[in-house]
């Protein structure tokens, strides 16, 4: 189900709760919101949809890609950019990492670790900070 996109900063800057399987349609509602915003919008987390849960999902080139909890374990190669957000108006700079490793679950639950560069690796922190509250 697609969802209503969250704009209150406070709610924005609470920290989320891990996920677990009982969040099953957090995952669906999440990654039909991501589809429904694809012109303007790479990567979506929880709290976006006004869930208070550690769910990430993201554009991985054209492939959607689900982490629970997902976990950033290493980070190499920082560098300062500009970002913008759906949830927030404007654009704000911010440091990033080029790589990053990440541990997280699929969308099965299902323990996964991987290693992401680029744009996916910026979009990936961008929705990890998101998880902890942290607004660009």
């Amino acid at each position: 189900m697609i969802r209503p996109i969250l704009h209150d900063p406070l709610f924005l800057a609470q920290k989320a709760e891990n996920a677990t399987e009982a969040d099953r349609q957090v995952v669906r509602d999440l990654l039909d919101t991501l589809q429904a915003h694809r012109d303007r919008c790479v990567g979506m987390a929880a709290n976006m949809i006004g869930e208070r849960k550690r769910v990430i999902v993201f554009y991985n080139g054209p492939v959607p890609m689900t982490m629970v909890n997902p976990q950033i374990t290493a980070k190499t190669g920082p560098y300062d950019t500009e970002e913008g957000c759906l949830s927030l108006d404007g654009v704000r700079k911010t440091r990033r990492y080029r790589t990053i490793t990440v541990k997280y679950m699929d969308q099965a639950f299902r323990p996964r670790e991987g290693t992401f560069s680029g744009f996916t690796a910026q979009i990936i922190q961008h929705e990890v900070d998101h998880c902890q509250g942290i607004l660009i």
